[in-house]
């Protein structure tokens, strides 16, 4: 039997949706640990790819690691890759007034959601795998419950409610987790 992938996580919320979005027929067994990952500074990819290379360091095994960004058009792509930042100073009610000055709310709001999951296969020398998914949508102010992160401030593009009012199965369906995480179960389905 193949070893466990771990996730490297501290989020029972995101374990959860990755869960949910995986599905029974994922072919690989996950686990989950939370590390202290250090917070990088560059481009997604690079990050993402960096931290799942130190977390391999400490799992010693094949791992999984997220980092998820929100790009607004407006700031030219930031925040981007330190969108926790951002939301921790600031919270779901700041998000949307870093695109207050901007004279047209409904272009230059846009922004897009960017989920990329690195799976590392745990060998010394093995190579970092991406897996990306986007969704575009727009900045608002709150709506919807406030237990998961940016959700309540993300519509969606086509929709007219913000990922936080969403039943978790529409979300799922949609998100660009879920987006990522296809492309990774697609590519564990045809290495079996």
């Amino acid at each position: 039997m193949s070893k466990p992938i771990t996730f490297v996580t501290g989020n029972p919320k995101k374990l959860e949706e990755v869960v949910q979005i995986l599905g029974a027929d994922f072919p690989k067994q996950l686990i989950s640990k939370e590390l202290d990952l250090p917070e990088l500074q560059g481009e997604i990819d690079e990050i993402t790819i960096l931290k799942a290379k130190e977390a391999y360091r400490h799992v010693q095994g094949p791992v999984i690691i997220e980092d998820t960004a929100l790009c607004f058009n407006a700031l030219k792509g930031l925040p981007g890759p330190y969108t926790k930042w951002f939301f921790d100073k600031l919270g779901p009610e700041g998000l949307p007034t870093l695109l207050a000055a901007f004279d047209d709310k409904s272009a230059q709001a846009v922004s897009q959601a960017v989920c990329t999951f690195a799976y590392h296969p745990g060998g010394e020398n093995d190579e970092v795998i991406l897996f990306q998914g986007n969704t575009d949508g727009r900045i608002v102010n709150p709506r919807g419950p406030r237990n998961f992160g940016w959700d309540p401030c993300f519509e969606p593009a086509g929709y007219d409610v913000t990922y936080a009012q969403m039943p978790n199965a529409e979300k799922n369906k949609i998100s660009h987790r879920y987006k990522a995480l296809d492309l990774l179960r697609n590519y564990f389905l045809q290495r079996r």
